[in-house]
């Protein structure tokens, strides 16, 4: 971290595009001014990490969503067999297929 002694009415540059100015001293507070591009995004640490939380749960139920929904998946197709095939068909003996020979 680099610390920085600063007066009222004195700047700092951070990369070519932004500057931060000290506006007004009171006390213990500090009142900073920020110019900075329409494309950067800047928040109170307090927001920023409350948005990460946010963003970190929502990443999970979806996580868990798709987890469930994936094991869902995985039943359905080890408990079903197409419509179309016999026993014998799927792995089964033969002796377990129906008898179609008597022409019905």
């Amino acid at each position: 971290m680099l610390y920085l002694t600063r007066k009222v009415g004195d700047s700092v540059i951070i990369d070519d595009n932004i500057e931060v100015t000290v506006v007004e001293v009171r006390g213990k507070t500090v009142k900073l001014g920020f110019t900075f591009p329409e494309n950067v995004q800047v928040l109170r640490r307090e927001l920023y990490d409350r948005i990460q939380d946010e963003n970190r749960s929502a990443t999970a139920s979806v996580d868990f969503a798709r987890l469930l929904n994936n094991r869902s998946d995985e039943a359905d197709t080890a408990t079903s067999r197409p419509d179309d095939t016999t026993p014998a068909e799927n792995g089964g003996n033969a002796k377990d297929a129906p008898d179609n020979s008597s022409g019905r």
